[in-house]
């Protein structure tokens, strides 16, 4: 099952804007929890274990011939759908939100693996349903219903920022199929209703208020609308060429919440400033191009699909990270992959790399 062979074709583009981005982020969380009181290791030790815990799993899932994931993608599907539901009656709460399922030696958040499971799901519908002209509205039934009962499961939590991503990697890879434009009016038509519906009967307060904080974050300046109003602040003040490694007043004074984890970009853009974001944002342009190069030079319509899955939730989460810390996406609590700390986002974005190395090593296998 495991062909070492694969190992001499290591895409080392891939290996080394990733592990670029990871360093960067090591001494991004160094810097922002110096004035922090830690006791233990310290979280860019952690972070430096993850990043080597990650690289392990994806050599791991990289050894491994992707086209297994094509005959176990439901099944794999069914089971988080289960742990999912686990999360709601057995889940562990904390901060307002049950998002954690306890196994006994470690915990597991179900709504993170769920960004893999649907890239690969989704893969294999696509790949076994062929349309002439694009898919029309009774093409994309199907695919709505596996989208929408883990997108529902994971609202319940509630984790409106993972449904966000999960939804938009699937829609990204539905795009990428095609769609007829009548397809396009017809769901455009339906979402304007569901999301009044949504903001009515679904969305929380809370939920509400990041929105209306994202319309006019001085509506509640010590309140909800702080985290916005401080990170702002934070990228602003860095001007062309930042204030300097370990300088930034506002992380360093701690006037950043969460400055380490959803908010890591805007410590990098203080220090650094709009020359230090250039060339990170050149990085992650750079990795999400090559992933669409490796769909494009894949031999299978699978490998090709999986491979613009991957893509698309390094790229939303990218997208919508670096957005939220400067005032154009409202605060959903999505963290910037590799950089961002959390041994879970970790794990998860190193498993997508894992499946971009298969996909752009095996090409030489056929």
């Amino acid at each position: 099952m495991i062909d070492r062979r694969l190992l001499t074709n290591i895409d080392w583009v891939l290996a080394g804007l990733v592990v670029a981005i990871c360093l960067l982020g090591i001494l991004n969380i160094y810097s922002a929890t110096t004035p922090y009181k830690i006791v233990g290791l310290a979280y860019y030790i952690k972070q430096f274990y993850w990043m080597l815990v990650g690289i392990t799993i994806s050599l791991a899932v990289c050894s491994l011939d992707y086209h297994i994931l094509e005959d176990l993608s439901y099944w794999f599907y069914g089971f988080l759908i289960l742990l999912l539901l686990a999360v709601l009656v057995f889940g562990r709460r904390s901060m307002g939100a049950t998002r954690w399922l306890n196994i006994g030696f470690f915990n597991v958040q179900p709504s993170e693996l769920m960004k893999i499971v649907i890239i690969v799901t989704f893969s294999r519908f696509f790949n076994n349903f062929q349309s002439v002209g694009g898919l029309t509205v009774k093409d994309v039934l199907i695919p709505l219903g596996l989208l929408a009962l883990p997108a529902v499961l994971i609202v319940k939590q509630p984790d409106l920022g993972t449904a966000t991503l999960v939804i938009l990697i699937a829609l990204s890879m539905t795009i990428y199929v095609g769609l007829r434009w009548t397809t396009i009016v017809t769901f455009a038509c339906v979402t304007i209703p569901m999301a009044w519906i949504g903001w009515a009967f679904v969305f929380r307060p809370y939920q509400k208020n990041r929105v209306l904080d994202f319309l006019n974050p001085e509506r509640s300046r010590l309140g909800s609308g702080y985290h916005i109003i401080q990170s702002k602040i934070a990228v602003g003040s860095g001007g062309l060429t930042g204030k300097g490694f370990v300088r930034g007043t506002q992380s360093q004074l701690r006037f950043l919440p969460e400055q380490h984890t959803d908010f890591a970009f805007s410590v990098f853009a203080e220090e650094w400033g709009f020359i230090g974001c250039l060339l990170l944002i050149a990085i992650y342009f750079m990795l999400v191009l090559w992933g669409l190069n490796i769909a494009h030079r894949c031999n299978d319509r699978f490998g090709g699909l999986l491979a613009v899955g991957v893509t698309a939730m390094i790229f939303w989460h990218t997208v919508i990270n670096m957005g939220m810390v400067i005032g154009m996406f409202p605060v959903v609590g999505v963290p910037l992959p590799f950089f961002s700390y959390g041994g879970t986002s970790m794990i998860t974005s190193m498993v997508g790399i894992g499946l971009l190395q298969n996909i752009s090593m095996r090409r030489f296998m056929f």
